[in-house]
């Protein structure tokens, strides 16, 4: 078994999907981001360089364009809302100590990549242990963060595999939590999500799904895939082992933590570290398999 975690593709890996925009898109993506320039904060507050980092993205703009099928008014309304909630919830400032402890039990873990290069965050609602609060939504957002850190160059959009194993009544999260969960998702991280699998659903569970049907937009929904050969989708490699895979992982905690804190160049106070600003060092050096102790 290895404690170490996988941070970059299988060698030889092809992004998909790779976006090319026609001249007139580009000029809808060019005027987006005209707008958003329009909502900036003052270059004397705190945030401001934080919102000028995400603007500034190359997916940030496409992104928000796809997403509204390319409705100019449309994508100015959604890009807005973000900025707004992002302003609220500074999701790349959550402090590492902040959201620690719900990742004691590994509930939610960052680790490996399809066979599209698209980062795996592998869910296990069985592992829960805090009660609801607003820590949890930040816990996910941190790891929607992280994620998107180890995209490696252009890739857009990452994996989600809920593995209800061992899940009960009392540890599934609530339909409202849940709720909140996809409202984030589809309203502030647009076209994020490649693919959302779910494994060893329990009969009693069904109606979770049922509930939470009418928070899911028709984009999320299609990309749902109930028990599908993992097989078709991540390289054995990549693959925990809980699910066949020939990644053997064993799960440390504090090693763990450490890890994605140090490759992602997390502060203490939730900045980067000098060099971090842009993302991990190795971002662009995807070719070669990554492993840190």
């Amino acid at each position: 078994m290895v404690t170490a975690i996988l941070t970059t593709p299988e060698p030889g890996t092809v992004i998909q999907p790779i976006h090319q925009y026609s001249d007139e898109q580009q000029a809808h993506i060019k005027a987006l981001r005209e707008y958003a320039d329009t909502l900036l904060l003052d270059p004397s507050d705190p945030y401001y360089k934080w919102e000028l980092r995400w603007l500034n993205k190359p997916d940030t703009m496409p992104r928000y364009m796809r997403a509204a099928k390319w409705k100019l008014p449309d994508a100015k309304r959604r890009i807005e809302g973000t900025i707004k909630w992002r302003r609220e919830f500074q999701p790349e400032l959550i402090r590492p100590d902040e959201v620690k402890i719900e990742a004691e039990t590994g509930k939610i873990l960052l680790n490996g990549f399809d066979k599209d290069g698209r980062p795996i965050i592998y869910m296990r609602p069985g592992r829960e242990n805090t009660e609801t609060s607003p820590r949890q939504l930040r816990h996910l957002v941190w790891w929607l963060e992280r994620a998107k850190d180890l995209m490696p160059p252009g890739q857009e959009s990452l994996v989600i595999i809920v593995d209800y194993r061992s899940t009960t009544l009392r540890t599934n999260p609530s339909i409202s939590v849940a709720s909140k969960v996809l409202t984030i998702l589809q309203q502030h991280y647009v076209e994020t999500l490649g693919r959302a699998i779910v494994t060893n659903l329990p009969m009693l569970l069904n109606f979770f799904y049922k509930g939470i049907s009418p928070f899911l937009d028709p984009v999320t929904r299609d990309k749902m895939r109930f028990n599908p050969d993992l097989f078709d989708l991540v390289p054995k490699s990549q693959l925990d082992s809980d699910f066949g895979g020939d990644f053997d992982f064993e799960f440390d905690h504090e090693v763990y933590w450490k890890q994605i804190v140090d490759h992602c160049g997390i502060a203490e106070d939730g900045t980067r570290l000098e060099g971090y600003f842009d993302g991990p060092r190795s971002s662009n050096m995807y070719a070669e398999p990554q492993h840190l102790e």
